[in-house]
């Protein structure tokens, strides 16, 4: 019987973003942003009691990413792939494990492929993710500040996507964020906003795109609801009439969802 991948978001917003991914006989963690005990509490909200992780994989340097990084990495004793650049910044602390990796390199765990690849955000060498097993693809891309064409072509094929709907841009433009702040989100290193999120499942839809969750959304300068239907709206109209939309959080985990 082929292995079939799972995943749930476990937190994603400014505060602390965490994805799990399993299959049959791998787990992994991509990225750390809560605390150790939070992580174990979020596994257990969506059923993973017992987990025993393979690895945890670093994608950029900023708290809301490797907060608890070293904490998890120690207690699961797992190693951590991270590339150079990243892991020289030293808001990491020590990490006992670490696994150099380049930015672009494909890297295999088990029986995953994990496919890596640059992307703009204002880190060192931030990278996005497309994780597989026996052709069945889950791309992450949140973090960007724009939709490059490498990004485009990495995430084709995939039947889930977690994707950044960061900001409105009414609601940024007529926020409390200072003037510098906004023009950093807005930037083309900063985070996408849910028209361009809009655009980049409209450039990397498939027939095969089961799942879209949206991720990284701002508290200030957006809501769940706008997000939602920003998605509903570019589905009707790729006409992906059996894709499921769901907005991750940053308090709690999305179910864990089983791709087919």
């Amino acid at each position: 019987m082929k292995s079939k991948l799972r995943f749930s978001v476990l937190a994603s917003g400014s505060s602390g973003n965490a994805c799990y991914i399993e299959t049959d006989t791998t787990s992994i963690l991509v990225d750390a942003g809560l605390s150790c005990r939070e992580t174990r509490k979020r596994l257990d909200k969506v059923g993973i009691s017992s987990p025993r992780l393979d690895a945890l994989i670093v994608t950029h340097e900023h708290s809301d990413h490797i907060k608890g990084a070293g904490p998890v990495a120690r207690y699961f004793d797992i190693p951590v792939f991270i590339n150079n650049k990243t892991l020289q910044k030293k808001s990491l602390g020590k990490l006992k494990k670490p696994v150099i990796i380049q930015t672009g390199q494909t890297i295999t765990i088990n029986d995953l492929t994990i496919e890596t690849f640059t992307k703009c955000h204002d880190a060192v060498d931030p990278i996005g993710l497309t994780v597989s097993v026996n052709g069945t693809k889950l791309g992450i891309v949140t973090d960007l500040g724009r939709v490059t064409n490498l990004a485009k072509d990495k995430l084709q094929g995939c039947k889930a996507l977690i994707v950044e709907f960061n900001h409105d841009p009414k609601m940024l433009d007529n926020g409390p964020y200072p003037w510098y702040l906004k023009r950093r989100i807005k930037g083309p290193d900063g985070h996408l906003s849910n028209e361009q999120g809009m655009e980049l499942i409209r450039s990397v839809y498939n027939d095969g795109l089961d799942h879209i969750v949206l991720a990284h959304l701002s508290k200030e300068n957006n809501q769940p609801e706008i997000a939602f239907s920003a998605a509903t709206e570019v589905i009707k109209e790729c006409r992906l009439s059996s894709t499921s939309v769901m907005v991750s959080s940053q308090d709690k985990p999305t179910p864990l969802i089983t791709l087919t």
